[in-house]
């Protein structure tokens, strides 16, 4: 009988924890539960008791002692902290959709730190879930979760071993699995300069010197006679951490000195009217800078477009995340969470100025820049002959924006790329490529011999096609034709002389004919 009542789910309690005992009945009166309330979302109880914490459905027990919420009044709430551009801009924006396809209301109010987003429902006008939204850094957003204050939080970056290891600990989960973590929408990392510099490219290997103080003038990297002067993101963003993870940890390098800023906007105002000034910003924020294009050694040029973003071309793509512990919403909460994975938040995430994750399609003639790489790539390695075959098979095909790429020395995908393959399984699901043929396009980076790679290439391609079929749960796949082939290193994105550039080159691209 208890198991009609009772989930026995072992979470940490999280959100705003009332701390009072309850005893929590059955209907039937054949089940009594004495413990502490942790939370109330509206439909279940979270009790912590000595058999550990228990959620209990709220219409299957009657409730009595001090900590019992007035279920006439009660109105759940969500608390959503972290990265302030998610916090400030986009978490809003997309509560503001949301309302609109609920058909609800919303209602603002401000209190101290916390920004209260209220749902009304439509008939009444009663307030049905707040959303509390306070805006800090990603690590203020992390660190909350972890310690029970915060349902969602919002972050510019991936989530740290460290943390991962501490979330275990305090029993929310693993927050890197799915379910858990989720690519909210995609930005990037760009060089940035005032208007009046003359400098137009630099390497990912020289930002790195630059942010380290190896490289302190604009000399070097082929501009004026000057100093170069950091503009540093505030302590403990997310942008501020992505400089240590991507340029300076691998290479056992440390932040040089620099004019550091309590928020991204003033950085970026800051950057404008200093000519000798460098910084990394968030696209979606330059405003009054200019971007540098990322170059390497062997004439490739990366620029951050809305299409290199969401392909990952770009090697600087920066995942903005929402991570949630091992605990339900309350019901209003899961449905929004439904909505800002549909096709209607892709419009919002767009307009705002974020990059969006929706399918698109990019014919031939949109990829003529990697295909002339490919063309001067090719030689004793790749023979002319197998860069025919695959330039035969991709005129009469589209890549889909989505690419499959992988985390740094390893055949794991990133965050970017397991979202993906779950984006791609929703999309079988629902019929999008009935009819079609799906192609696994697999490709490897130089190192090596070119038959080998083109092996190790075909391996990877059929790893991701096993990936996503194992995700789809409704579809007839009988209805799609899907194939794999590997090209090896026969596309190139970047040089290999780097390891950002032999990342950029391992991948699978999703064809579609």
């Amino acid at each position: 009988m208890i198991r009609r009542f009772v989930t026995a789910l072992f979470l940490l309690c999280a959100g705003s924890a009332l701390a009072e005992d309850v005893t929590l009945t059955s209907l039937d009166g054949a089940v009594e539960i004495t413990g502490e309330i942790l939370g109330y979302d509206g439909e279940f109880y979270r009790v912590g008791t000595n058999f550990g914490e228990l959620t209990l459905d709220a219409t299957g027990v009657t409730c009595a002692g001090p900590g019992c919420p007035n279920l006439t009044e009660f109105v759940p709430s969500v608390q959503i902290i972290g990265a302030a551009p998610l916090a400030d801009l986009l978490i809003p924006s997309l509560i503001e959709g949301f309302a609109r396809q609920a058909r609800m209301q919303v209602a603002l109010t401000v209190a101290d730190d916390v920004v209260r987003y209220t749902l009304l429902r439509p008939a009444s006008g009663d307030a049905a879930l707040h959303f509390d939204i306070r805006s800090g850094t990603t690590r203020d957003g992390i660190d909350a979760l972890i310690a029970g204050q915060a349902d969602l939080a919002l972050a510019l970056r991936e989530v740290r071993p460290e943390e991962r290891a501490a979330a275990r600990r305090a029993g929310l989960g693993d927050l890197q699995e799915t379910g858990l973590s989720l690519v909210l929408a995609l930005d990037a990392m760009v060089a940035a300069v005032a208007p009046g510099n003359p400098v137009r490219t630099i390497s990912p290997l020289d930002l790195g010197r630059v942010f380290s103080g190896v490289i302190t003038n604009w000399e070097e990297l082929g501009g004026e006679n000057a100093p170069i002067n950091l503009h540093l993101p505030p302590e403990g963003s997310g942008l501020s951490e992505a400089i240590a993870d991507r340029f300076l940890s691998p290479e056992g390098l440390y932040l040089a000195d620099g004019r550091r800023y309590a928020n991204t906007r003033d950085l970026a105002r800051g950057l404008a009217s200093d000519p000798f000034g460098l910084a990394l910003v968030s696209k979606s924020e330059l405003d009054g800078v200019r971007a540098l294009t990322l170059s390497s050694g062997c004439g490739h040029g990366l620029t951050a477009s809305a299409q290199s973003v969401k392909t990952e071309d770009y090697p600087l793509t920066a995942p903005l995340f929402v991570y949630q512990p091992m605990r339900r919403l309350p019901k209003l909460g899961r449905e929004f969470m439904a909505y800002v994975q549909g096709q209607d938040a892709q419009l919002v995430i767009r307009a705002v100025g974020f990059t969006d994750q929706a399918l698109d399609r990019i014919a031939l003639n949109g990829q003529g820049d990697r295909l002339a790489n490919a063309i001067l790539a090719a030689g004793p390695e790749v023979a002319w002959d197998e860069v025919q075959e695959m330039v035969a098979l991709m005129r009469d095909t589209e890549r889909l924006s989505l690419t499959i790429r992988f985390e740094r020395g390893s055949p794991k995908p990133d965050a970017q790329s397991r979202g993906n393959i779950m984006r791609l399984a929703r999309a079988l699901e629902r019929g999008q490529f009935d009819g079609q043929r799906l192609i696994f396009a697999g490709f490897s980076d130089g190192e090596g011999g070119a038959a080998a790679n083109k092996r190790i290439a075909e391996r990877r391609a059929e790893a991701v096609r096993d990936a996503v079929l194992s995700m789809v749960e409704t579809a007839d796949t009988s209805q799609v034709q899907i194939e794999t082939i590997g090209f090896g290193e026969a596309l190139p994105m970047a040089c290999d002389d780097s390891d950002w550039g032999r990342r950029i080159n391992r991948r699978v691209e999703i064809w579609l004919r």
